[in-house]
């Protein structure tokens, strides 16, 4: 039998990132719960709201909506994802979320392999839009 730690880590027990637009929580990951293989969290998108293109040149991404309706742009094609159904992004695929729907969307994510340095796994191809004002 080999040894092995579990972690549970609640949605509201991680500060959000809001850098890239939207609301991004990394649950599981290398500063959460020590991964070495990947990390997952969930991406929270009020109607009108995007998350900035951008691509992981050593990871694939993972993506499952949850919750509402969303556009992913690969390559600047438009692909729509509707509440359960999820998205396959390779490695190097220019990719950003859009909520083209009425309703806040919940998107949640998973990367693998983690890149060699964290700050090598993302790299930006657009500015960040501006923050959200609340209504």
């Amino acid at each position: 039998m080999t040894d092995t730690t579990t972690a549970r880590v609640s949605v509201h027990d991680v500060t959000p990132d809001r850098r890239r637009g939207g609301e991004l929580r990394v649950l599981l990951g290398p500063k959460t719960v020590g991964s070495t293989s990947g990390f997952m969290g969930v991406a929270t998108l009020a109607p009108g709201e995007r998350i900035a293109e951008h691509y992981h040149p050593y990871s694939e991404e993972f993506l499952y909506v949850a919750r509402g309706a969303i556009t992913v742009d690969l390559d600047d094609r438009p692909v729509l994802l509707a509440a359960g159904e999820g998205l396959f992004v390779p490695k190097d695929v220019r990719h950003r979320l859009r909520n083209t729907g009425d309703e806040p969307a919940e998107v949640v994510f998973h990367l693998g392999p983690l890149a060699p340095r964290p700050e090598l796994g993302h790299v930006d191809t657009e500015g960040a839009p501006p923050p959200r004002t609340p209504s």
